[in-house]
């Protein structure tokens, strides 16, 4: 599903320095400014709620908890030093505002970090004054007609467009777009690094001088040698001469999984604590440079790639775990090629970076996952702007055309339907947001109407009070599922094998109270939006169910001699 600068990116990296993230693959070598208006004024709005409810916790000044919140931030990526220039410029205005008793709405209205366009009313996320919306920012305006930081309004658009700064923002984001690029087909998929689309994103490399070194391909020599292909068994038992591979992977059915995904299948991720005054220390930011280095994508903790312990204290594996537990030999082969703000329609742009070889390597059981991006868009006429059935046929023959092309024999794709969004608004709009928890006057309602009212709502068809729209918007992702389905059961490559499933959420929310869990902790809470973790490792479970029950033969078969590749060989070099 969508990814949001259209929510929360802004206010999530804390004072406006970061390029939001597209809808679509970043260009190498972005020019133009990184937020725009909506982005800018979210953010400006969030950040300014937050350091006044900082001095409502501590008790404490405004200017205080603007300087305490600066120290929380790391050093990495400049972001303490944006941060305390950010205060010394704009935090005397701020001072000035909110002694007056204006609200975060009104702020950054007088600061021009939110701007009402020509016939569009004024956007807001709190209740409007009591003396009205408009009044309340004459009267400010007037407290910082005179201001010696306020120069004109296109310097407030974001603090990139400051000359002083600009070249730390350049940085910034030369540091956030040289990420493996998606439309590379060619070079080095496997990273010896984390993040960057390093191995959280696609298995480690363990040789990262020789390119005809990775996870996923068939050994080389029955890795007598070294080990070819990264699951970490090589060389030959002494006992009987025979390769380690060879003795317990051959015709164990080996396959990887690749993940094809929209920022659903990432695990797109702001923790909540980023938002909520009471809970903010240091430690609170600290993976704050590792979240932005991978686009706020946790694919190391998500449903489908993940391989590190669930922080939601779930028993439960990620896709790929359970795929490495059926068999050892599979360790460390998954790809996840999946893009915030990926769609069928986009997805051939970024296909390329996926990396297998149909002559070399093993097959793969590729996930298709397109939650809601054909049909999810901030316009105002939503509709019109989906994903029609015509096109999405089109758009994922052409993907299943290039997969055919790039999978051994004996490869699957699994087409997974698009979610009905509906639970959205039925289980979240009368729930307060991490924003408005402490004072109680933030709902998600009221966060859906601002981000259209900005223009930045990633999927204004759901996220939204009007019910016609919520059910158009739904009609039409059945609609998208029925394509998808047919195409399972009637099309025939010669190298992959069509499967299709419906998203289960329904079974999910089931059994997330039957465990005495409520439906709406399956939903992000800072963005109201996407999958939860929870959510995230309960698809995982029923997949893996689903697939079991209907079609065992596209996981493989179940290794007997895992107990004594564990044995020899531990964790086999980790991931």
């Amino acid at each position: 599903m969508k990814s949001s600068p259209q929510i929360l990116l802004a206010a999530s990296l804390l004072f406006l320095f970061s390029r939001p993230i597209s809808s679509s693959p970043a260009p190498r070598n972005p020019t133009g400014p990184l937020l725009s208006d909506g982005h800018s004024c979210v953010g400006c709005v969030l950040i300014v709620s937050i350091v006044e409810q900082l001095a409502q916790v501590h008790n404490s000044t405004t200017w205080k908890e603007m300087e305490q919140l600066c120290s929380y931030l790391p050093e990495k990526l400049f972001l303490k030093s944006i941060c305390y220039f950010t205060a010394e410029m704009f935090g005397p205005d701020i001072i000035k505002l909110l002694s007056s008793k204006m609200n975060a709405d009104v702020v950054c209205h007088a600061l021009h970090f939110c701007k009402q366009k020509a016939g569009q009313p004024l956007c807001h996320l709190y209740k409007p004054p009591q003396e009205g919306l408009n009044r309340a920012l004459n009267r400010a305006r007037k407290i910082v007609r005179h201001s010696p930081t306020l120069t004109s309004p296109g310097s407030m658009m974001g603090i990139c467009s400051i000359p002083a700064l600009a070249k730390i923002c350049q940085k910034i984001e030369y540091a956030l777009s040289t990420t493996l690029p998606f439309e590379d087909a060619d070079g080095d998929k496997f990273s010896v690094f984390p993040t960057l689309r390093g191995f959280y994103w696609r298995g480690r490399d363990c040789n990262d001088r020789n390119r005809n070194i990775y996870p996923g391909r068939r050994p080389e020599n029955w890795d007598v040698q070294q080990d070819s292909n990264c699951n970490g068994i090589w060389g030959v038992d002494p006992k009987d001469g025979i390769p380690y591979e060879k003795k317990f992977c051959e015709g164990s059915e080996a396959k990887g999984l690749i993940v094809l995904g929209d920022s659903a299948a990432a695990h797109f991720h702001i923790p909540p604590e980023w938002l909520i005054a009471e809970h903010m220390s240091a430690k609170t930011f600290s993976n704050l440079p590792k979240a932005l280095s991978n686009e706020l994508d946790w694919p190391e903790l998500s449903g489908t790639t993940g391989f590190l312990n669930s922080t939601s204290g779930l028993p439960d594996h990620s896709i790929y775990l359970r795929l490495r537990q059926r068999n050892r030999c599979n360790h460390r082969d998954y790809q996840n090629i999946s893009k915030n703000g990926a769609s069928s329609k986009n997805l051939l742009k970024f296909m390329g970076s996926l990396s297998r070889n149909r002559l070399l390597d093993h097959p793969a059981i590729v996930i298709y996952t397109m939650l809601g991006n054909d049909v999810c868009n901030g316009y105002i006429d939503s509709v019109s702007k989906m994903t029609t059935p015509q096109d999405m046929r089109a758009h994922v023959m052409e993907t299943l055309t290039f997969l055919n092309s790039r999978l051994p024999p004996g490869s699957y794709v699994v087409l997974y339907g698009l979610a009905d969004g509906r639970f959205l608004w039925d289980h979240l709009h009368d729930q307060y947001h991490p924003l408005g928890q402490l004072n109680r006057d933030v709902t998600y309602e009221q966060l859906y109407a601002f981000l259209s009212c900005v223009q930045v709502n990633p999927c204004r068809g759901w996220m939204s009070s009007n019910e016609t729209l919520r059910t158009l918007t739904s009609e039409r992702a059945k609609q998208l599922s029925n394509v998808l389905e047919t195409i399972a059961a009637s099309e025939k490559f010669a190298n992959v094998s069509l499967l299709y499933l419906d998203y289960p959420f329904k079974e999910m929310s089931e059994e997330w109270q039957r465990r005495g869990g409520e439906t709406w902790q399956l939903i992000e809470p800072a963005d109201g939006f996407h999958p939860s973790e929870v959510a995230s490792q309960l698809a995982a479970q029923f997949f893996w169910e689903k697939i079991l029950q209907r079609w065992p033969q596209v996981l493989g078969k179940e290794n007997p001699f895992n107990d004594q590749i564990e044995r020899l060989f531990g964790d086999q070099g980790g991931h």
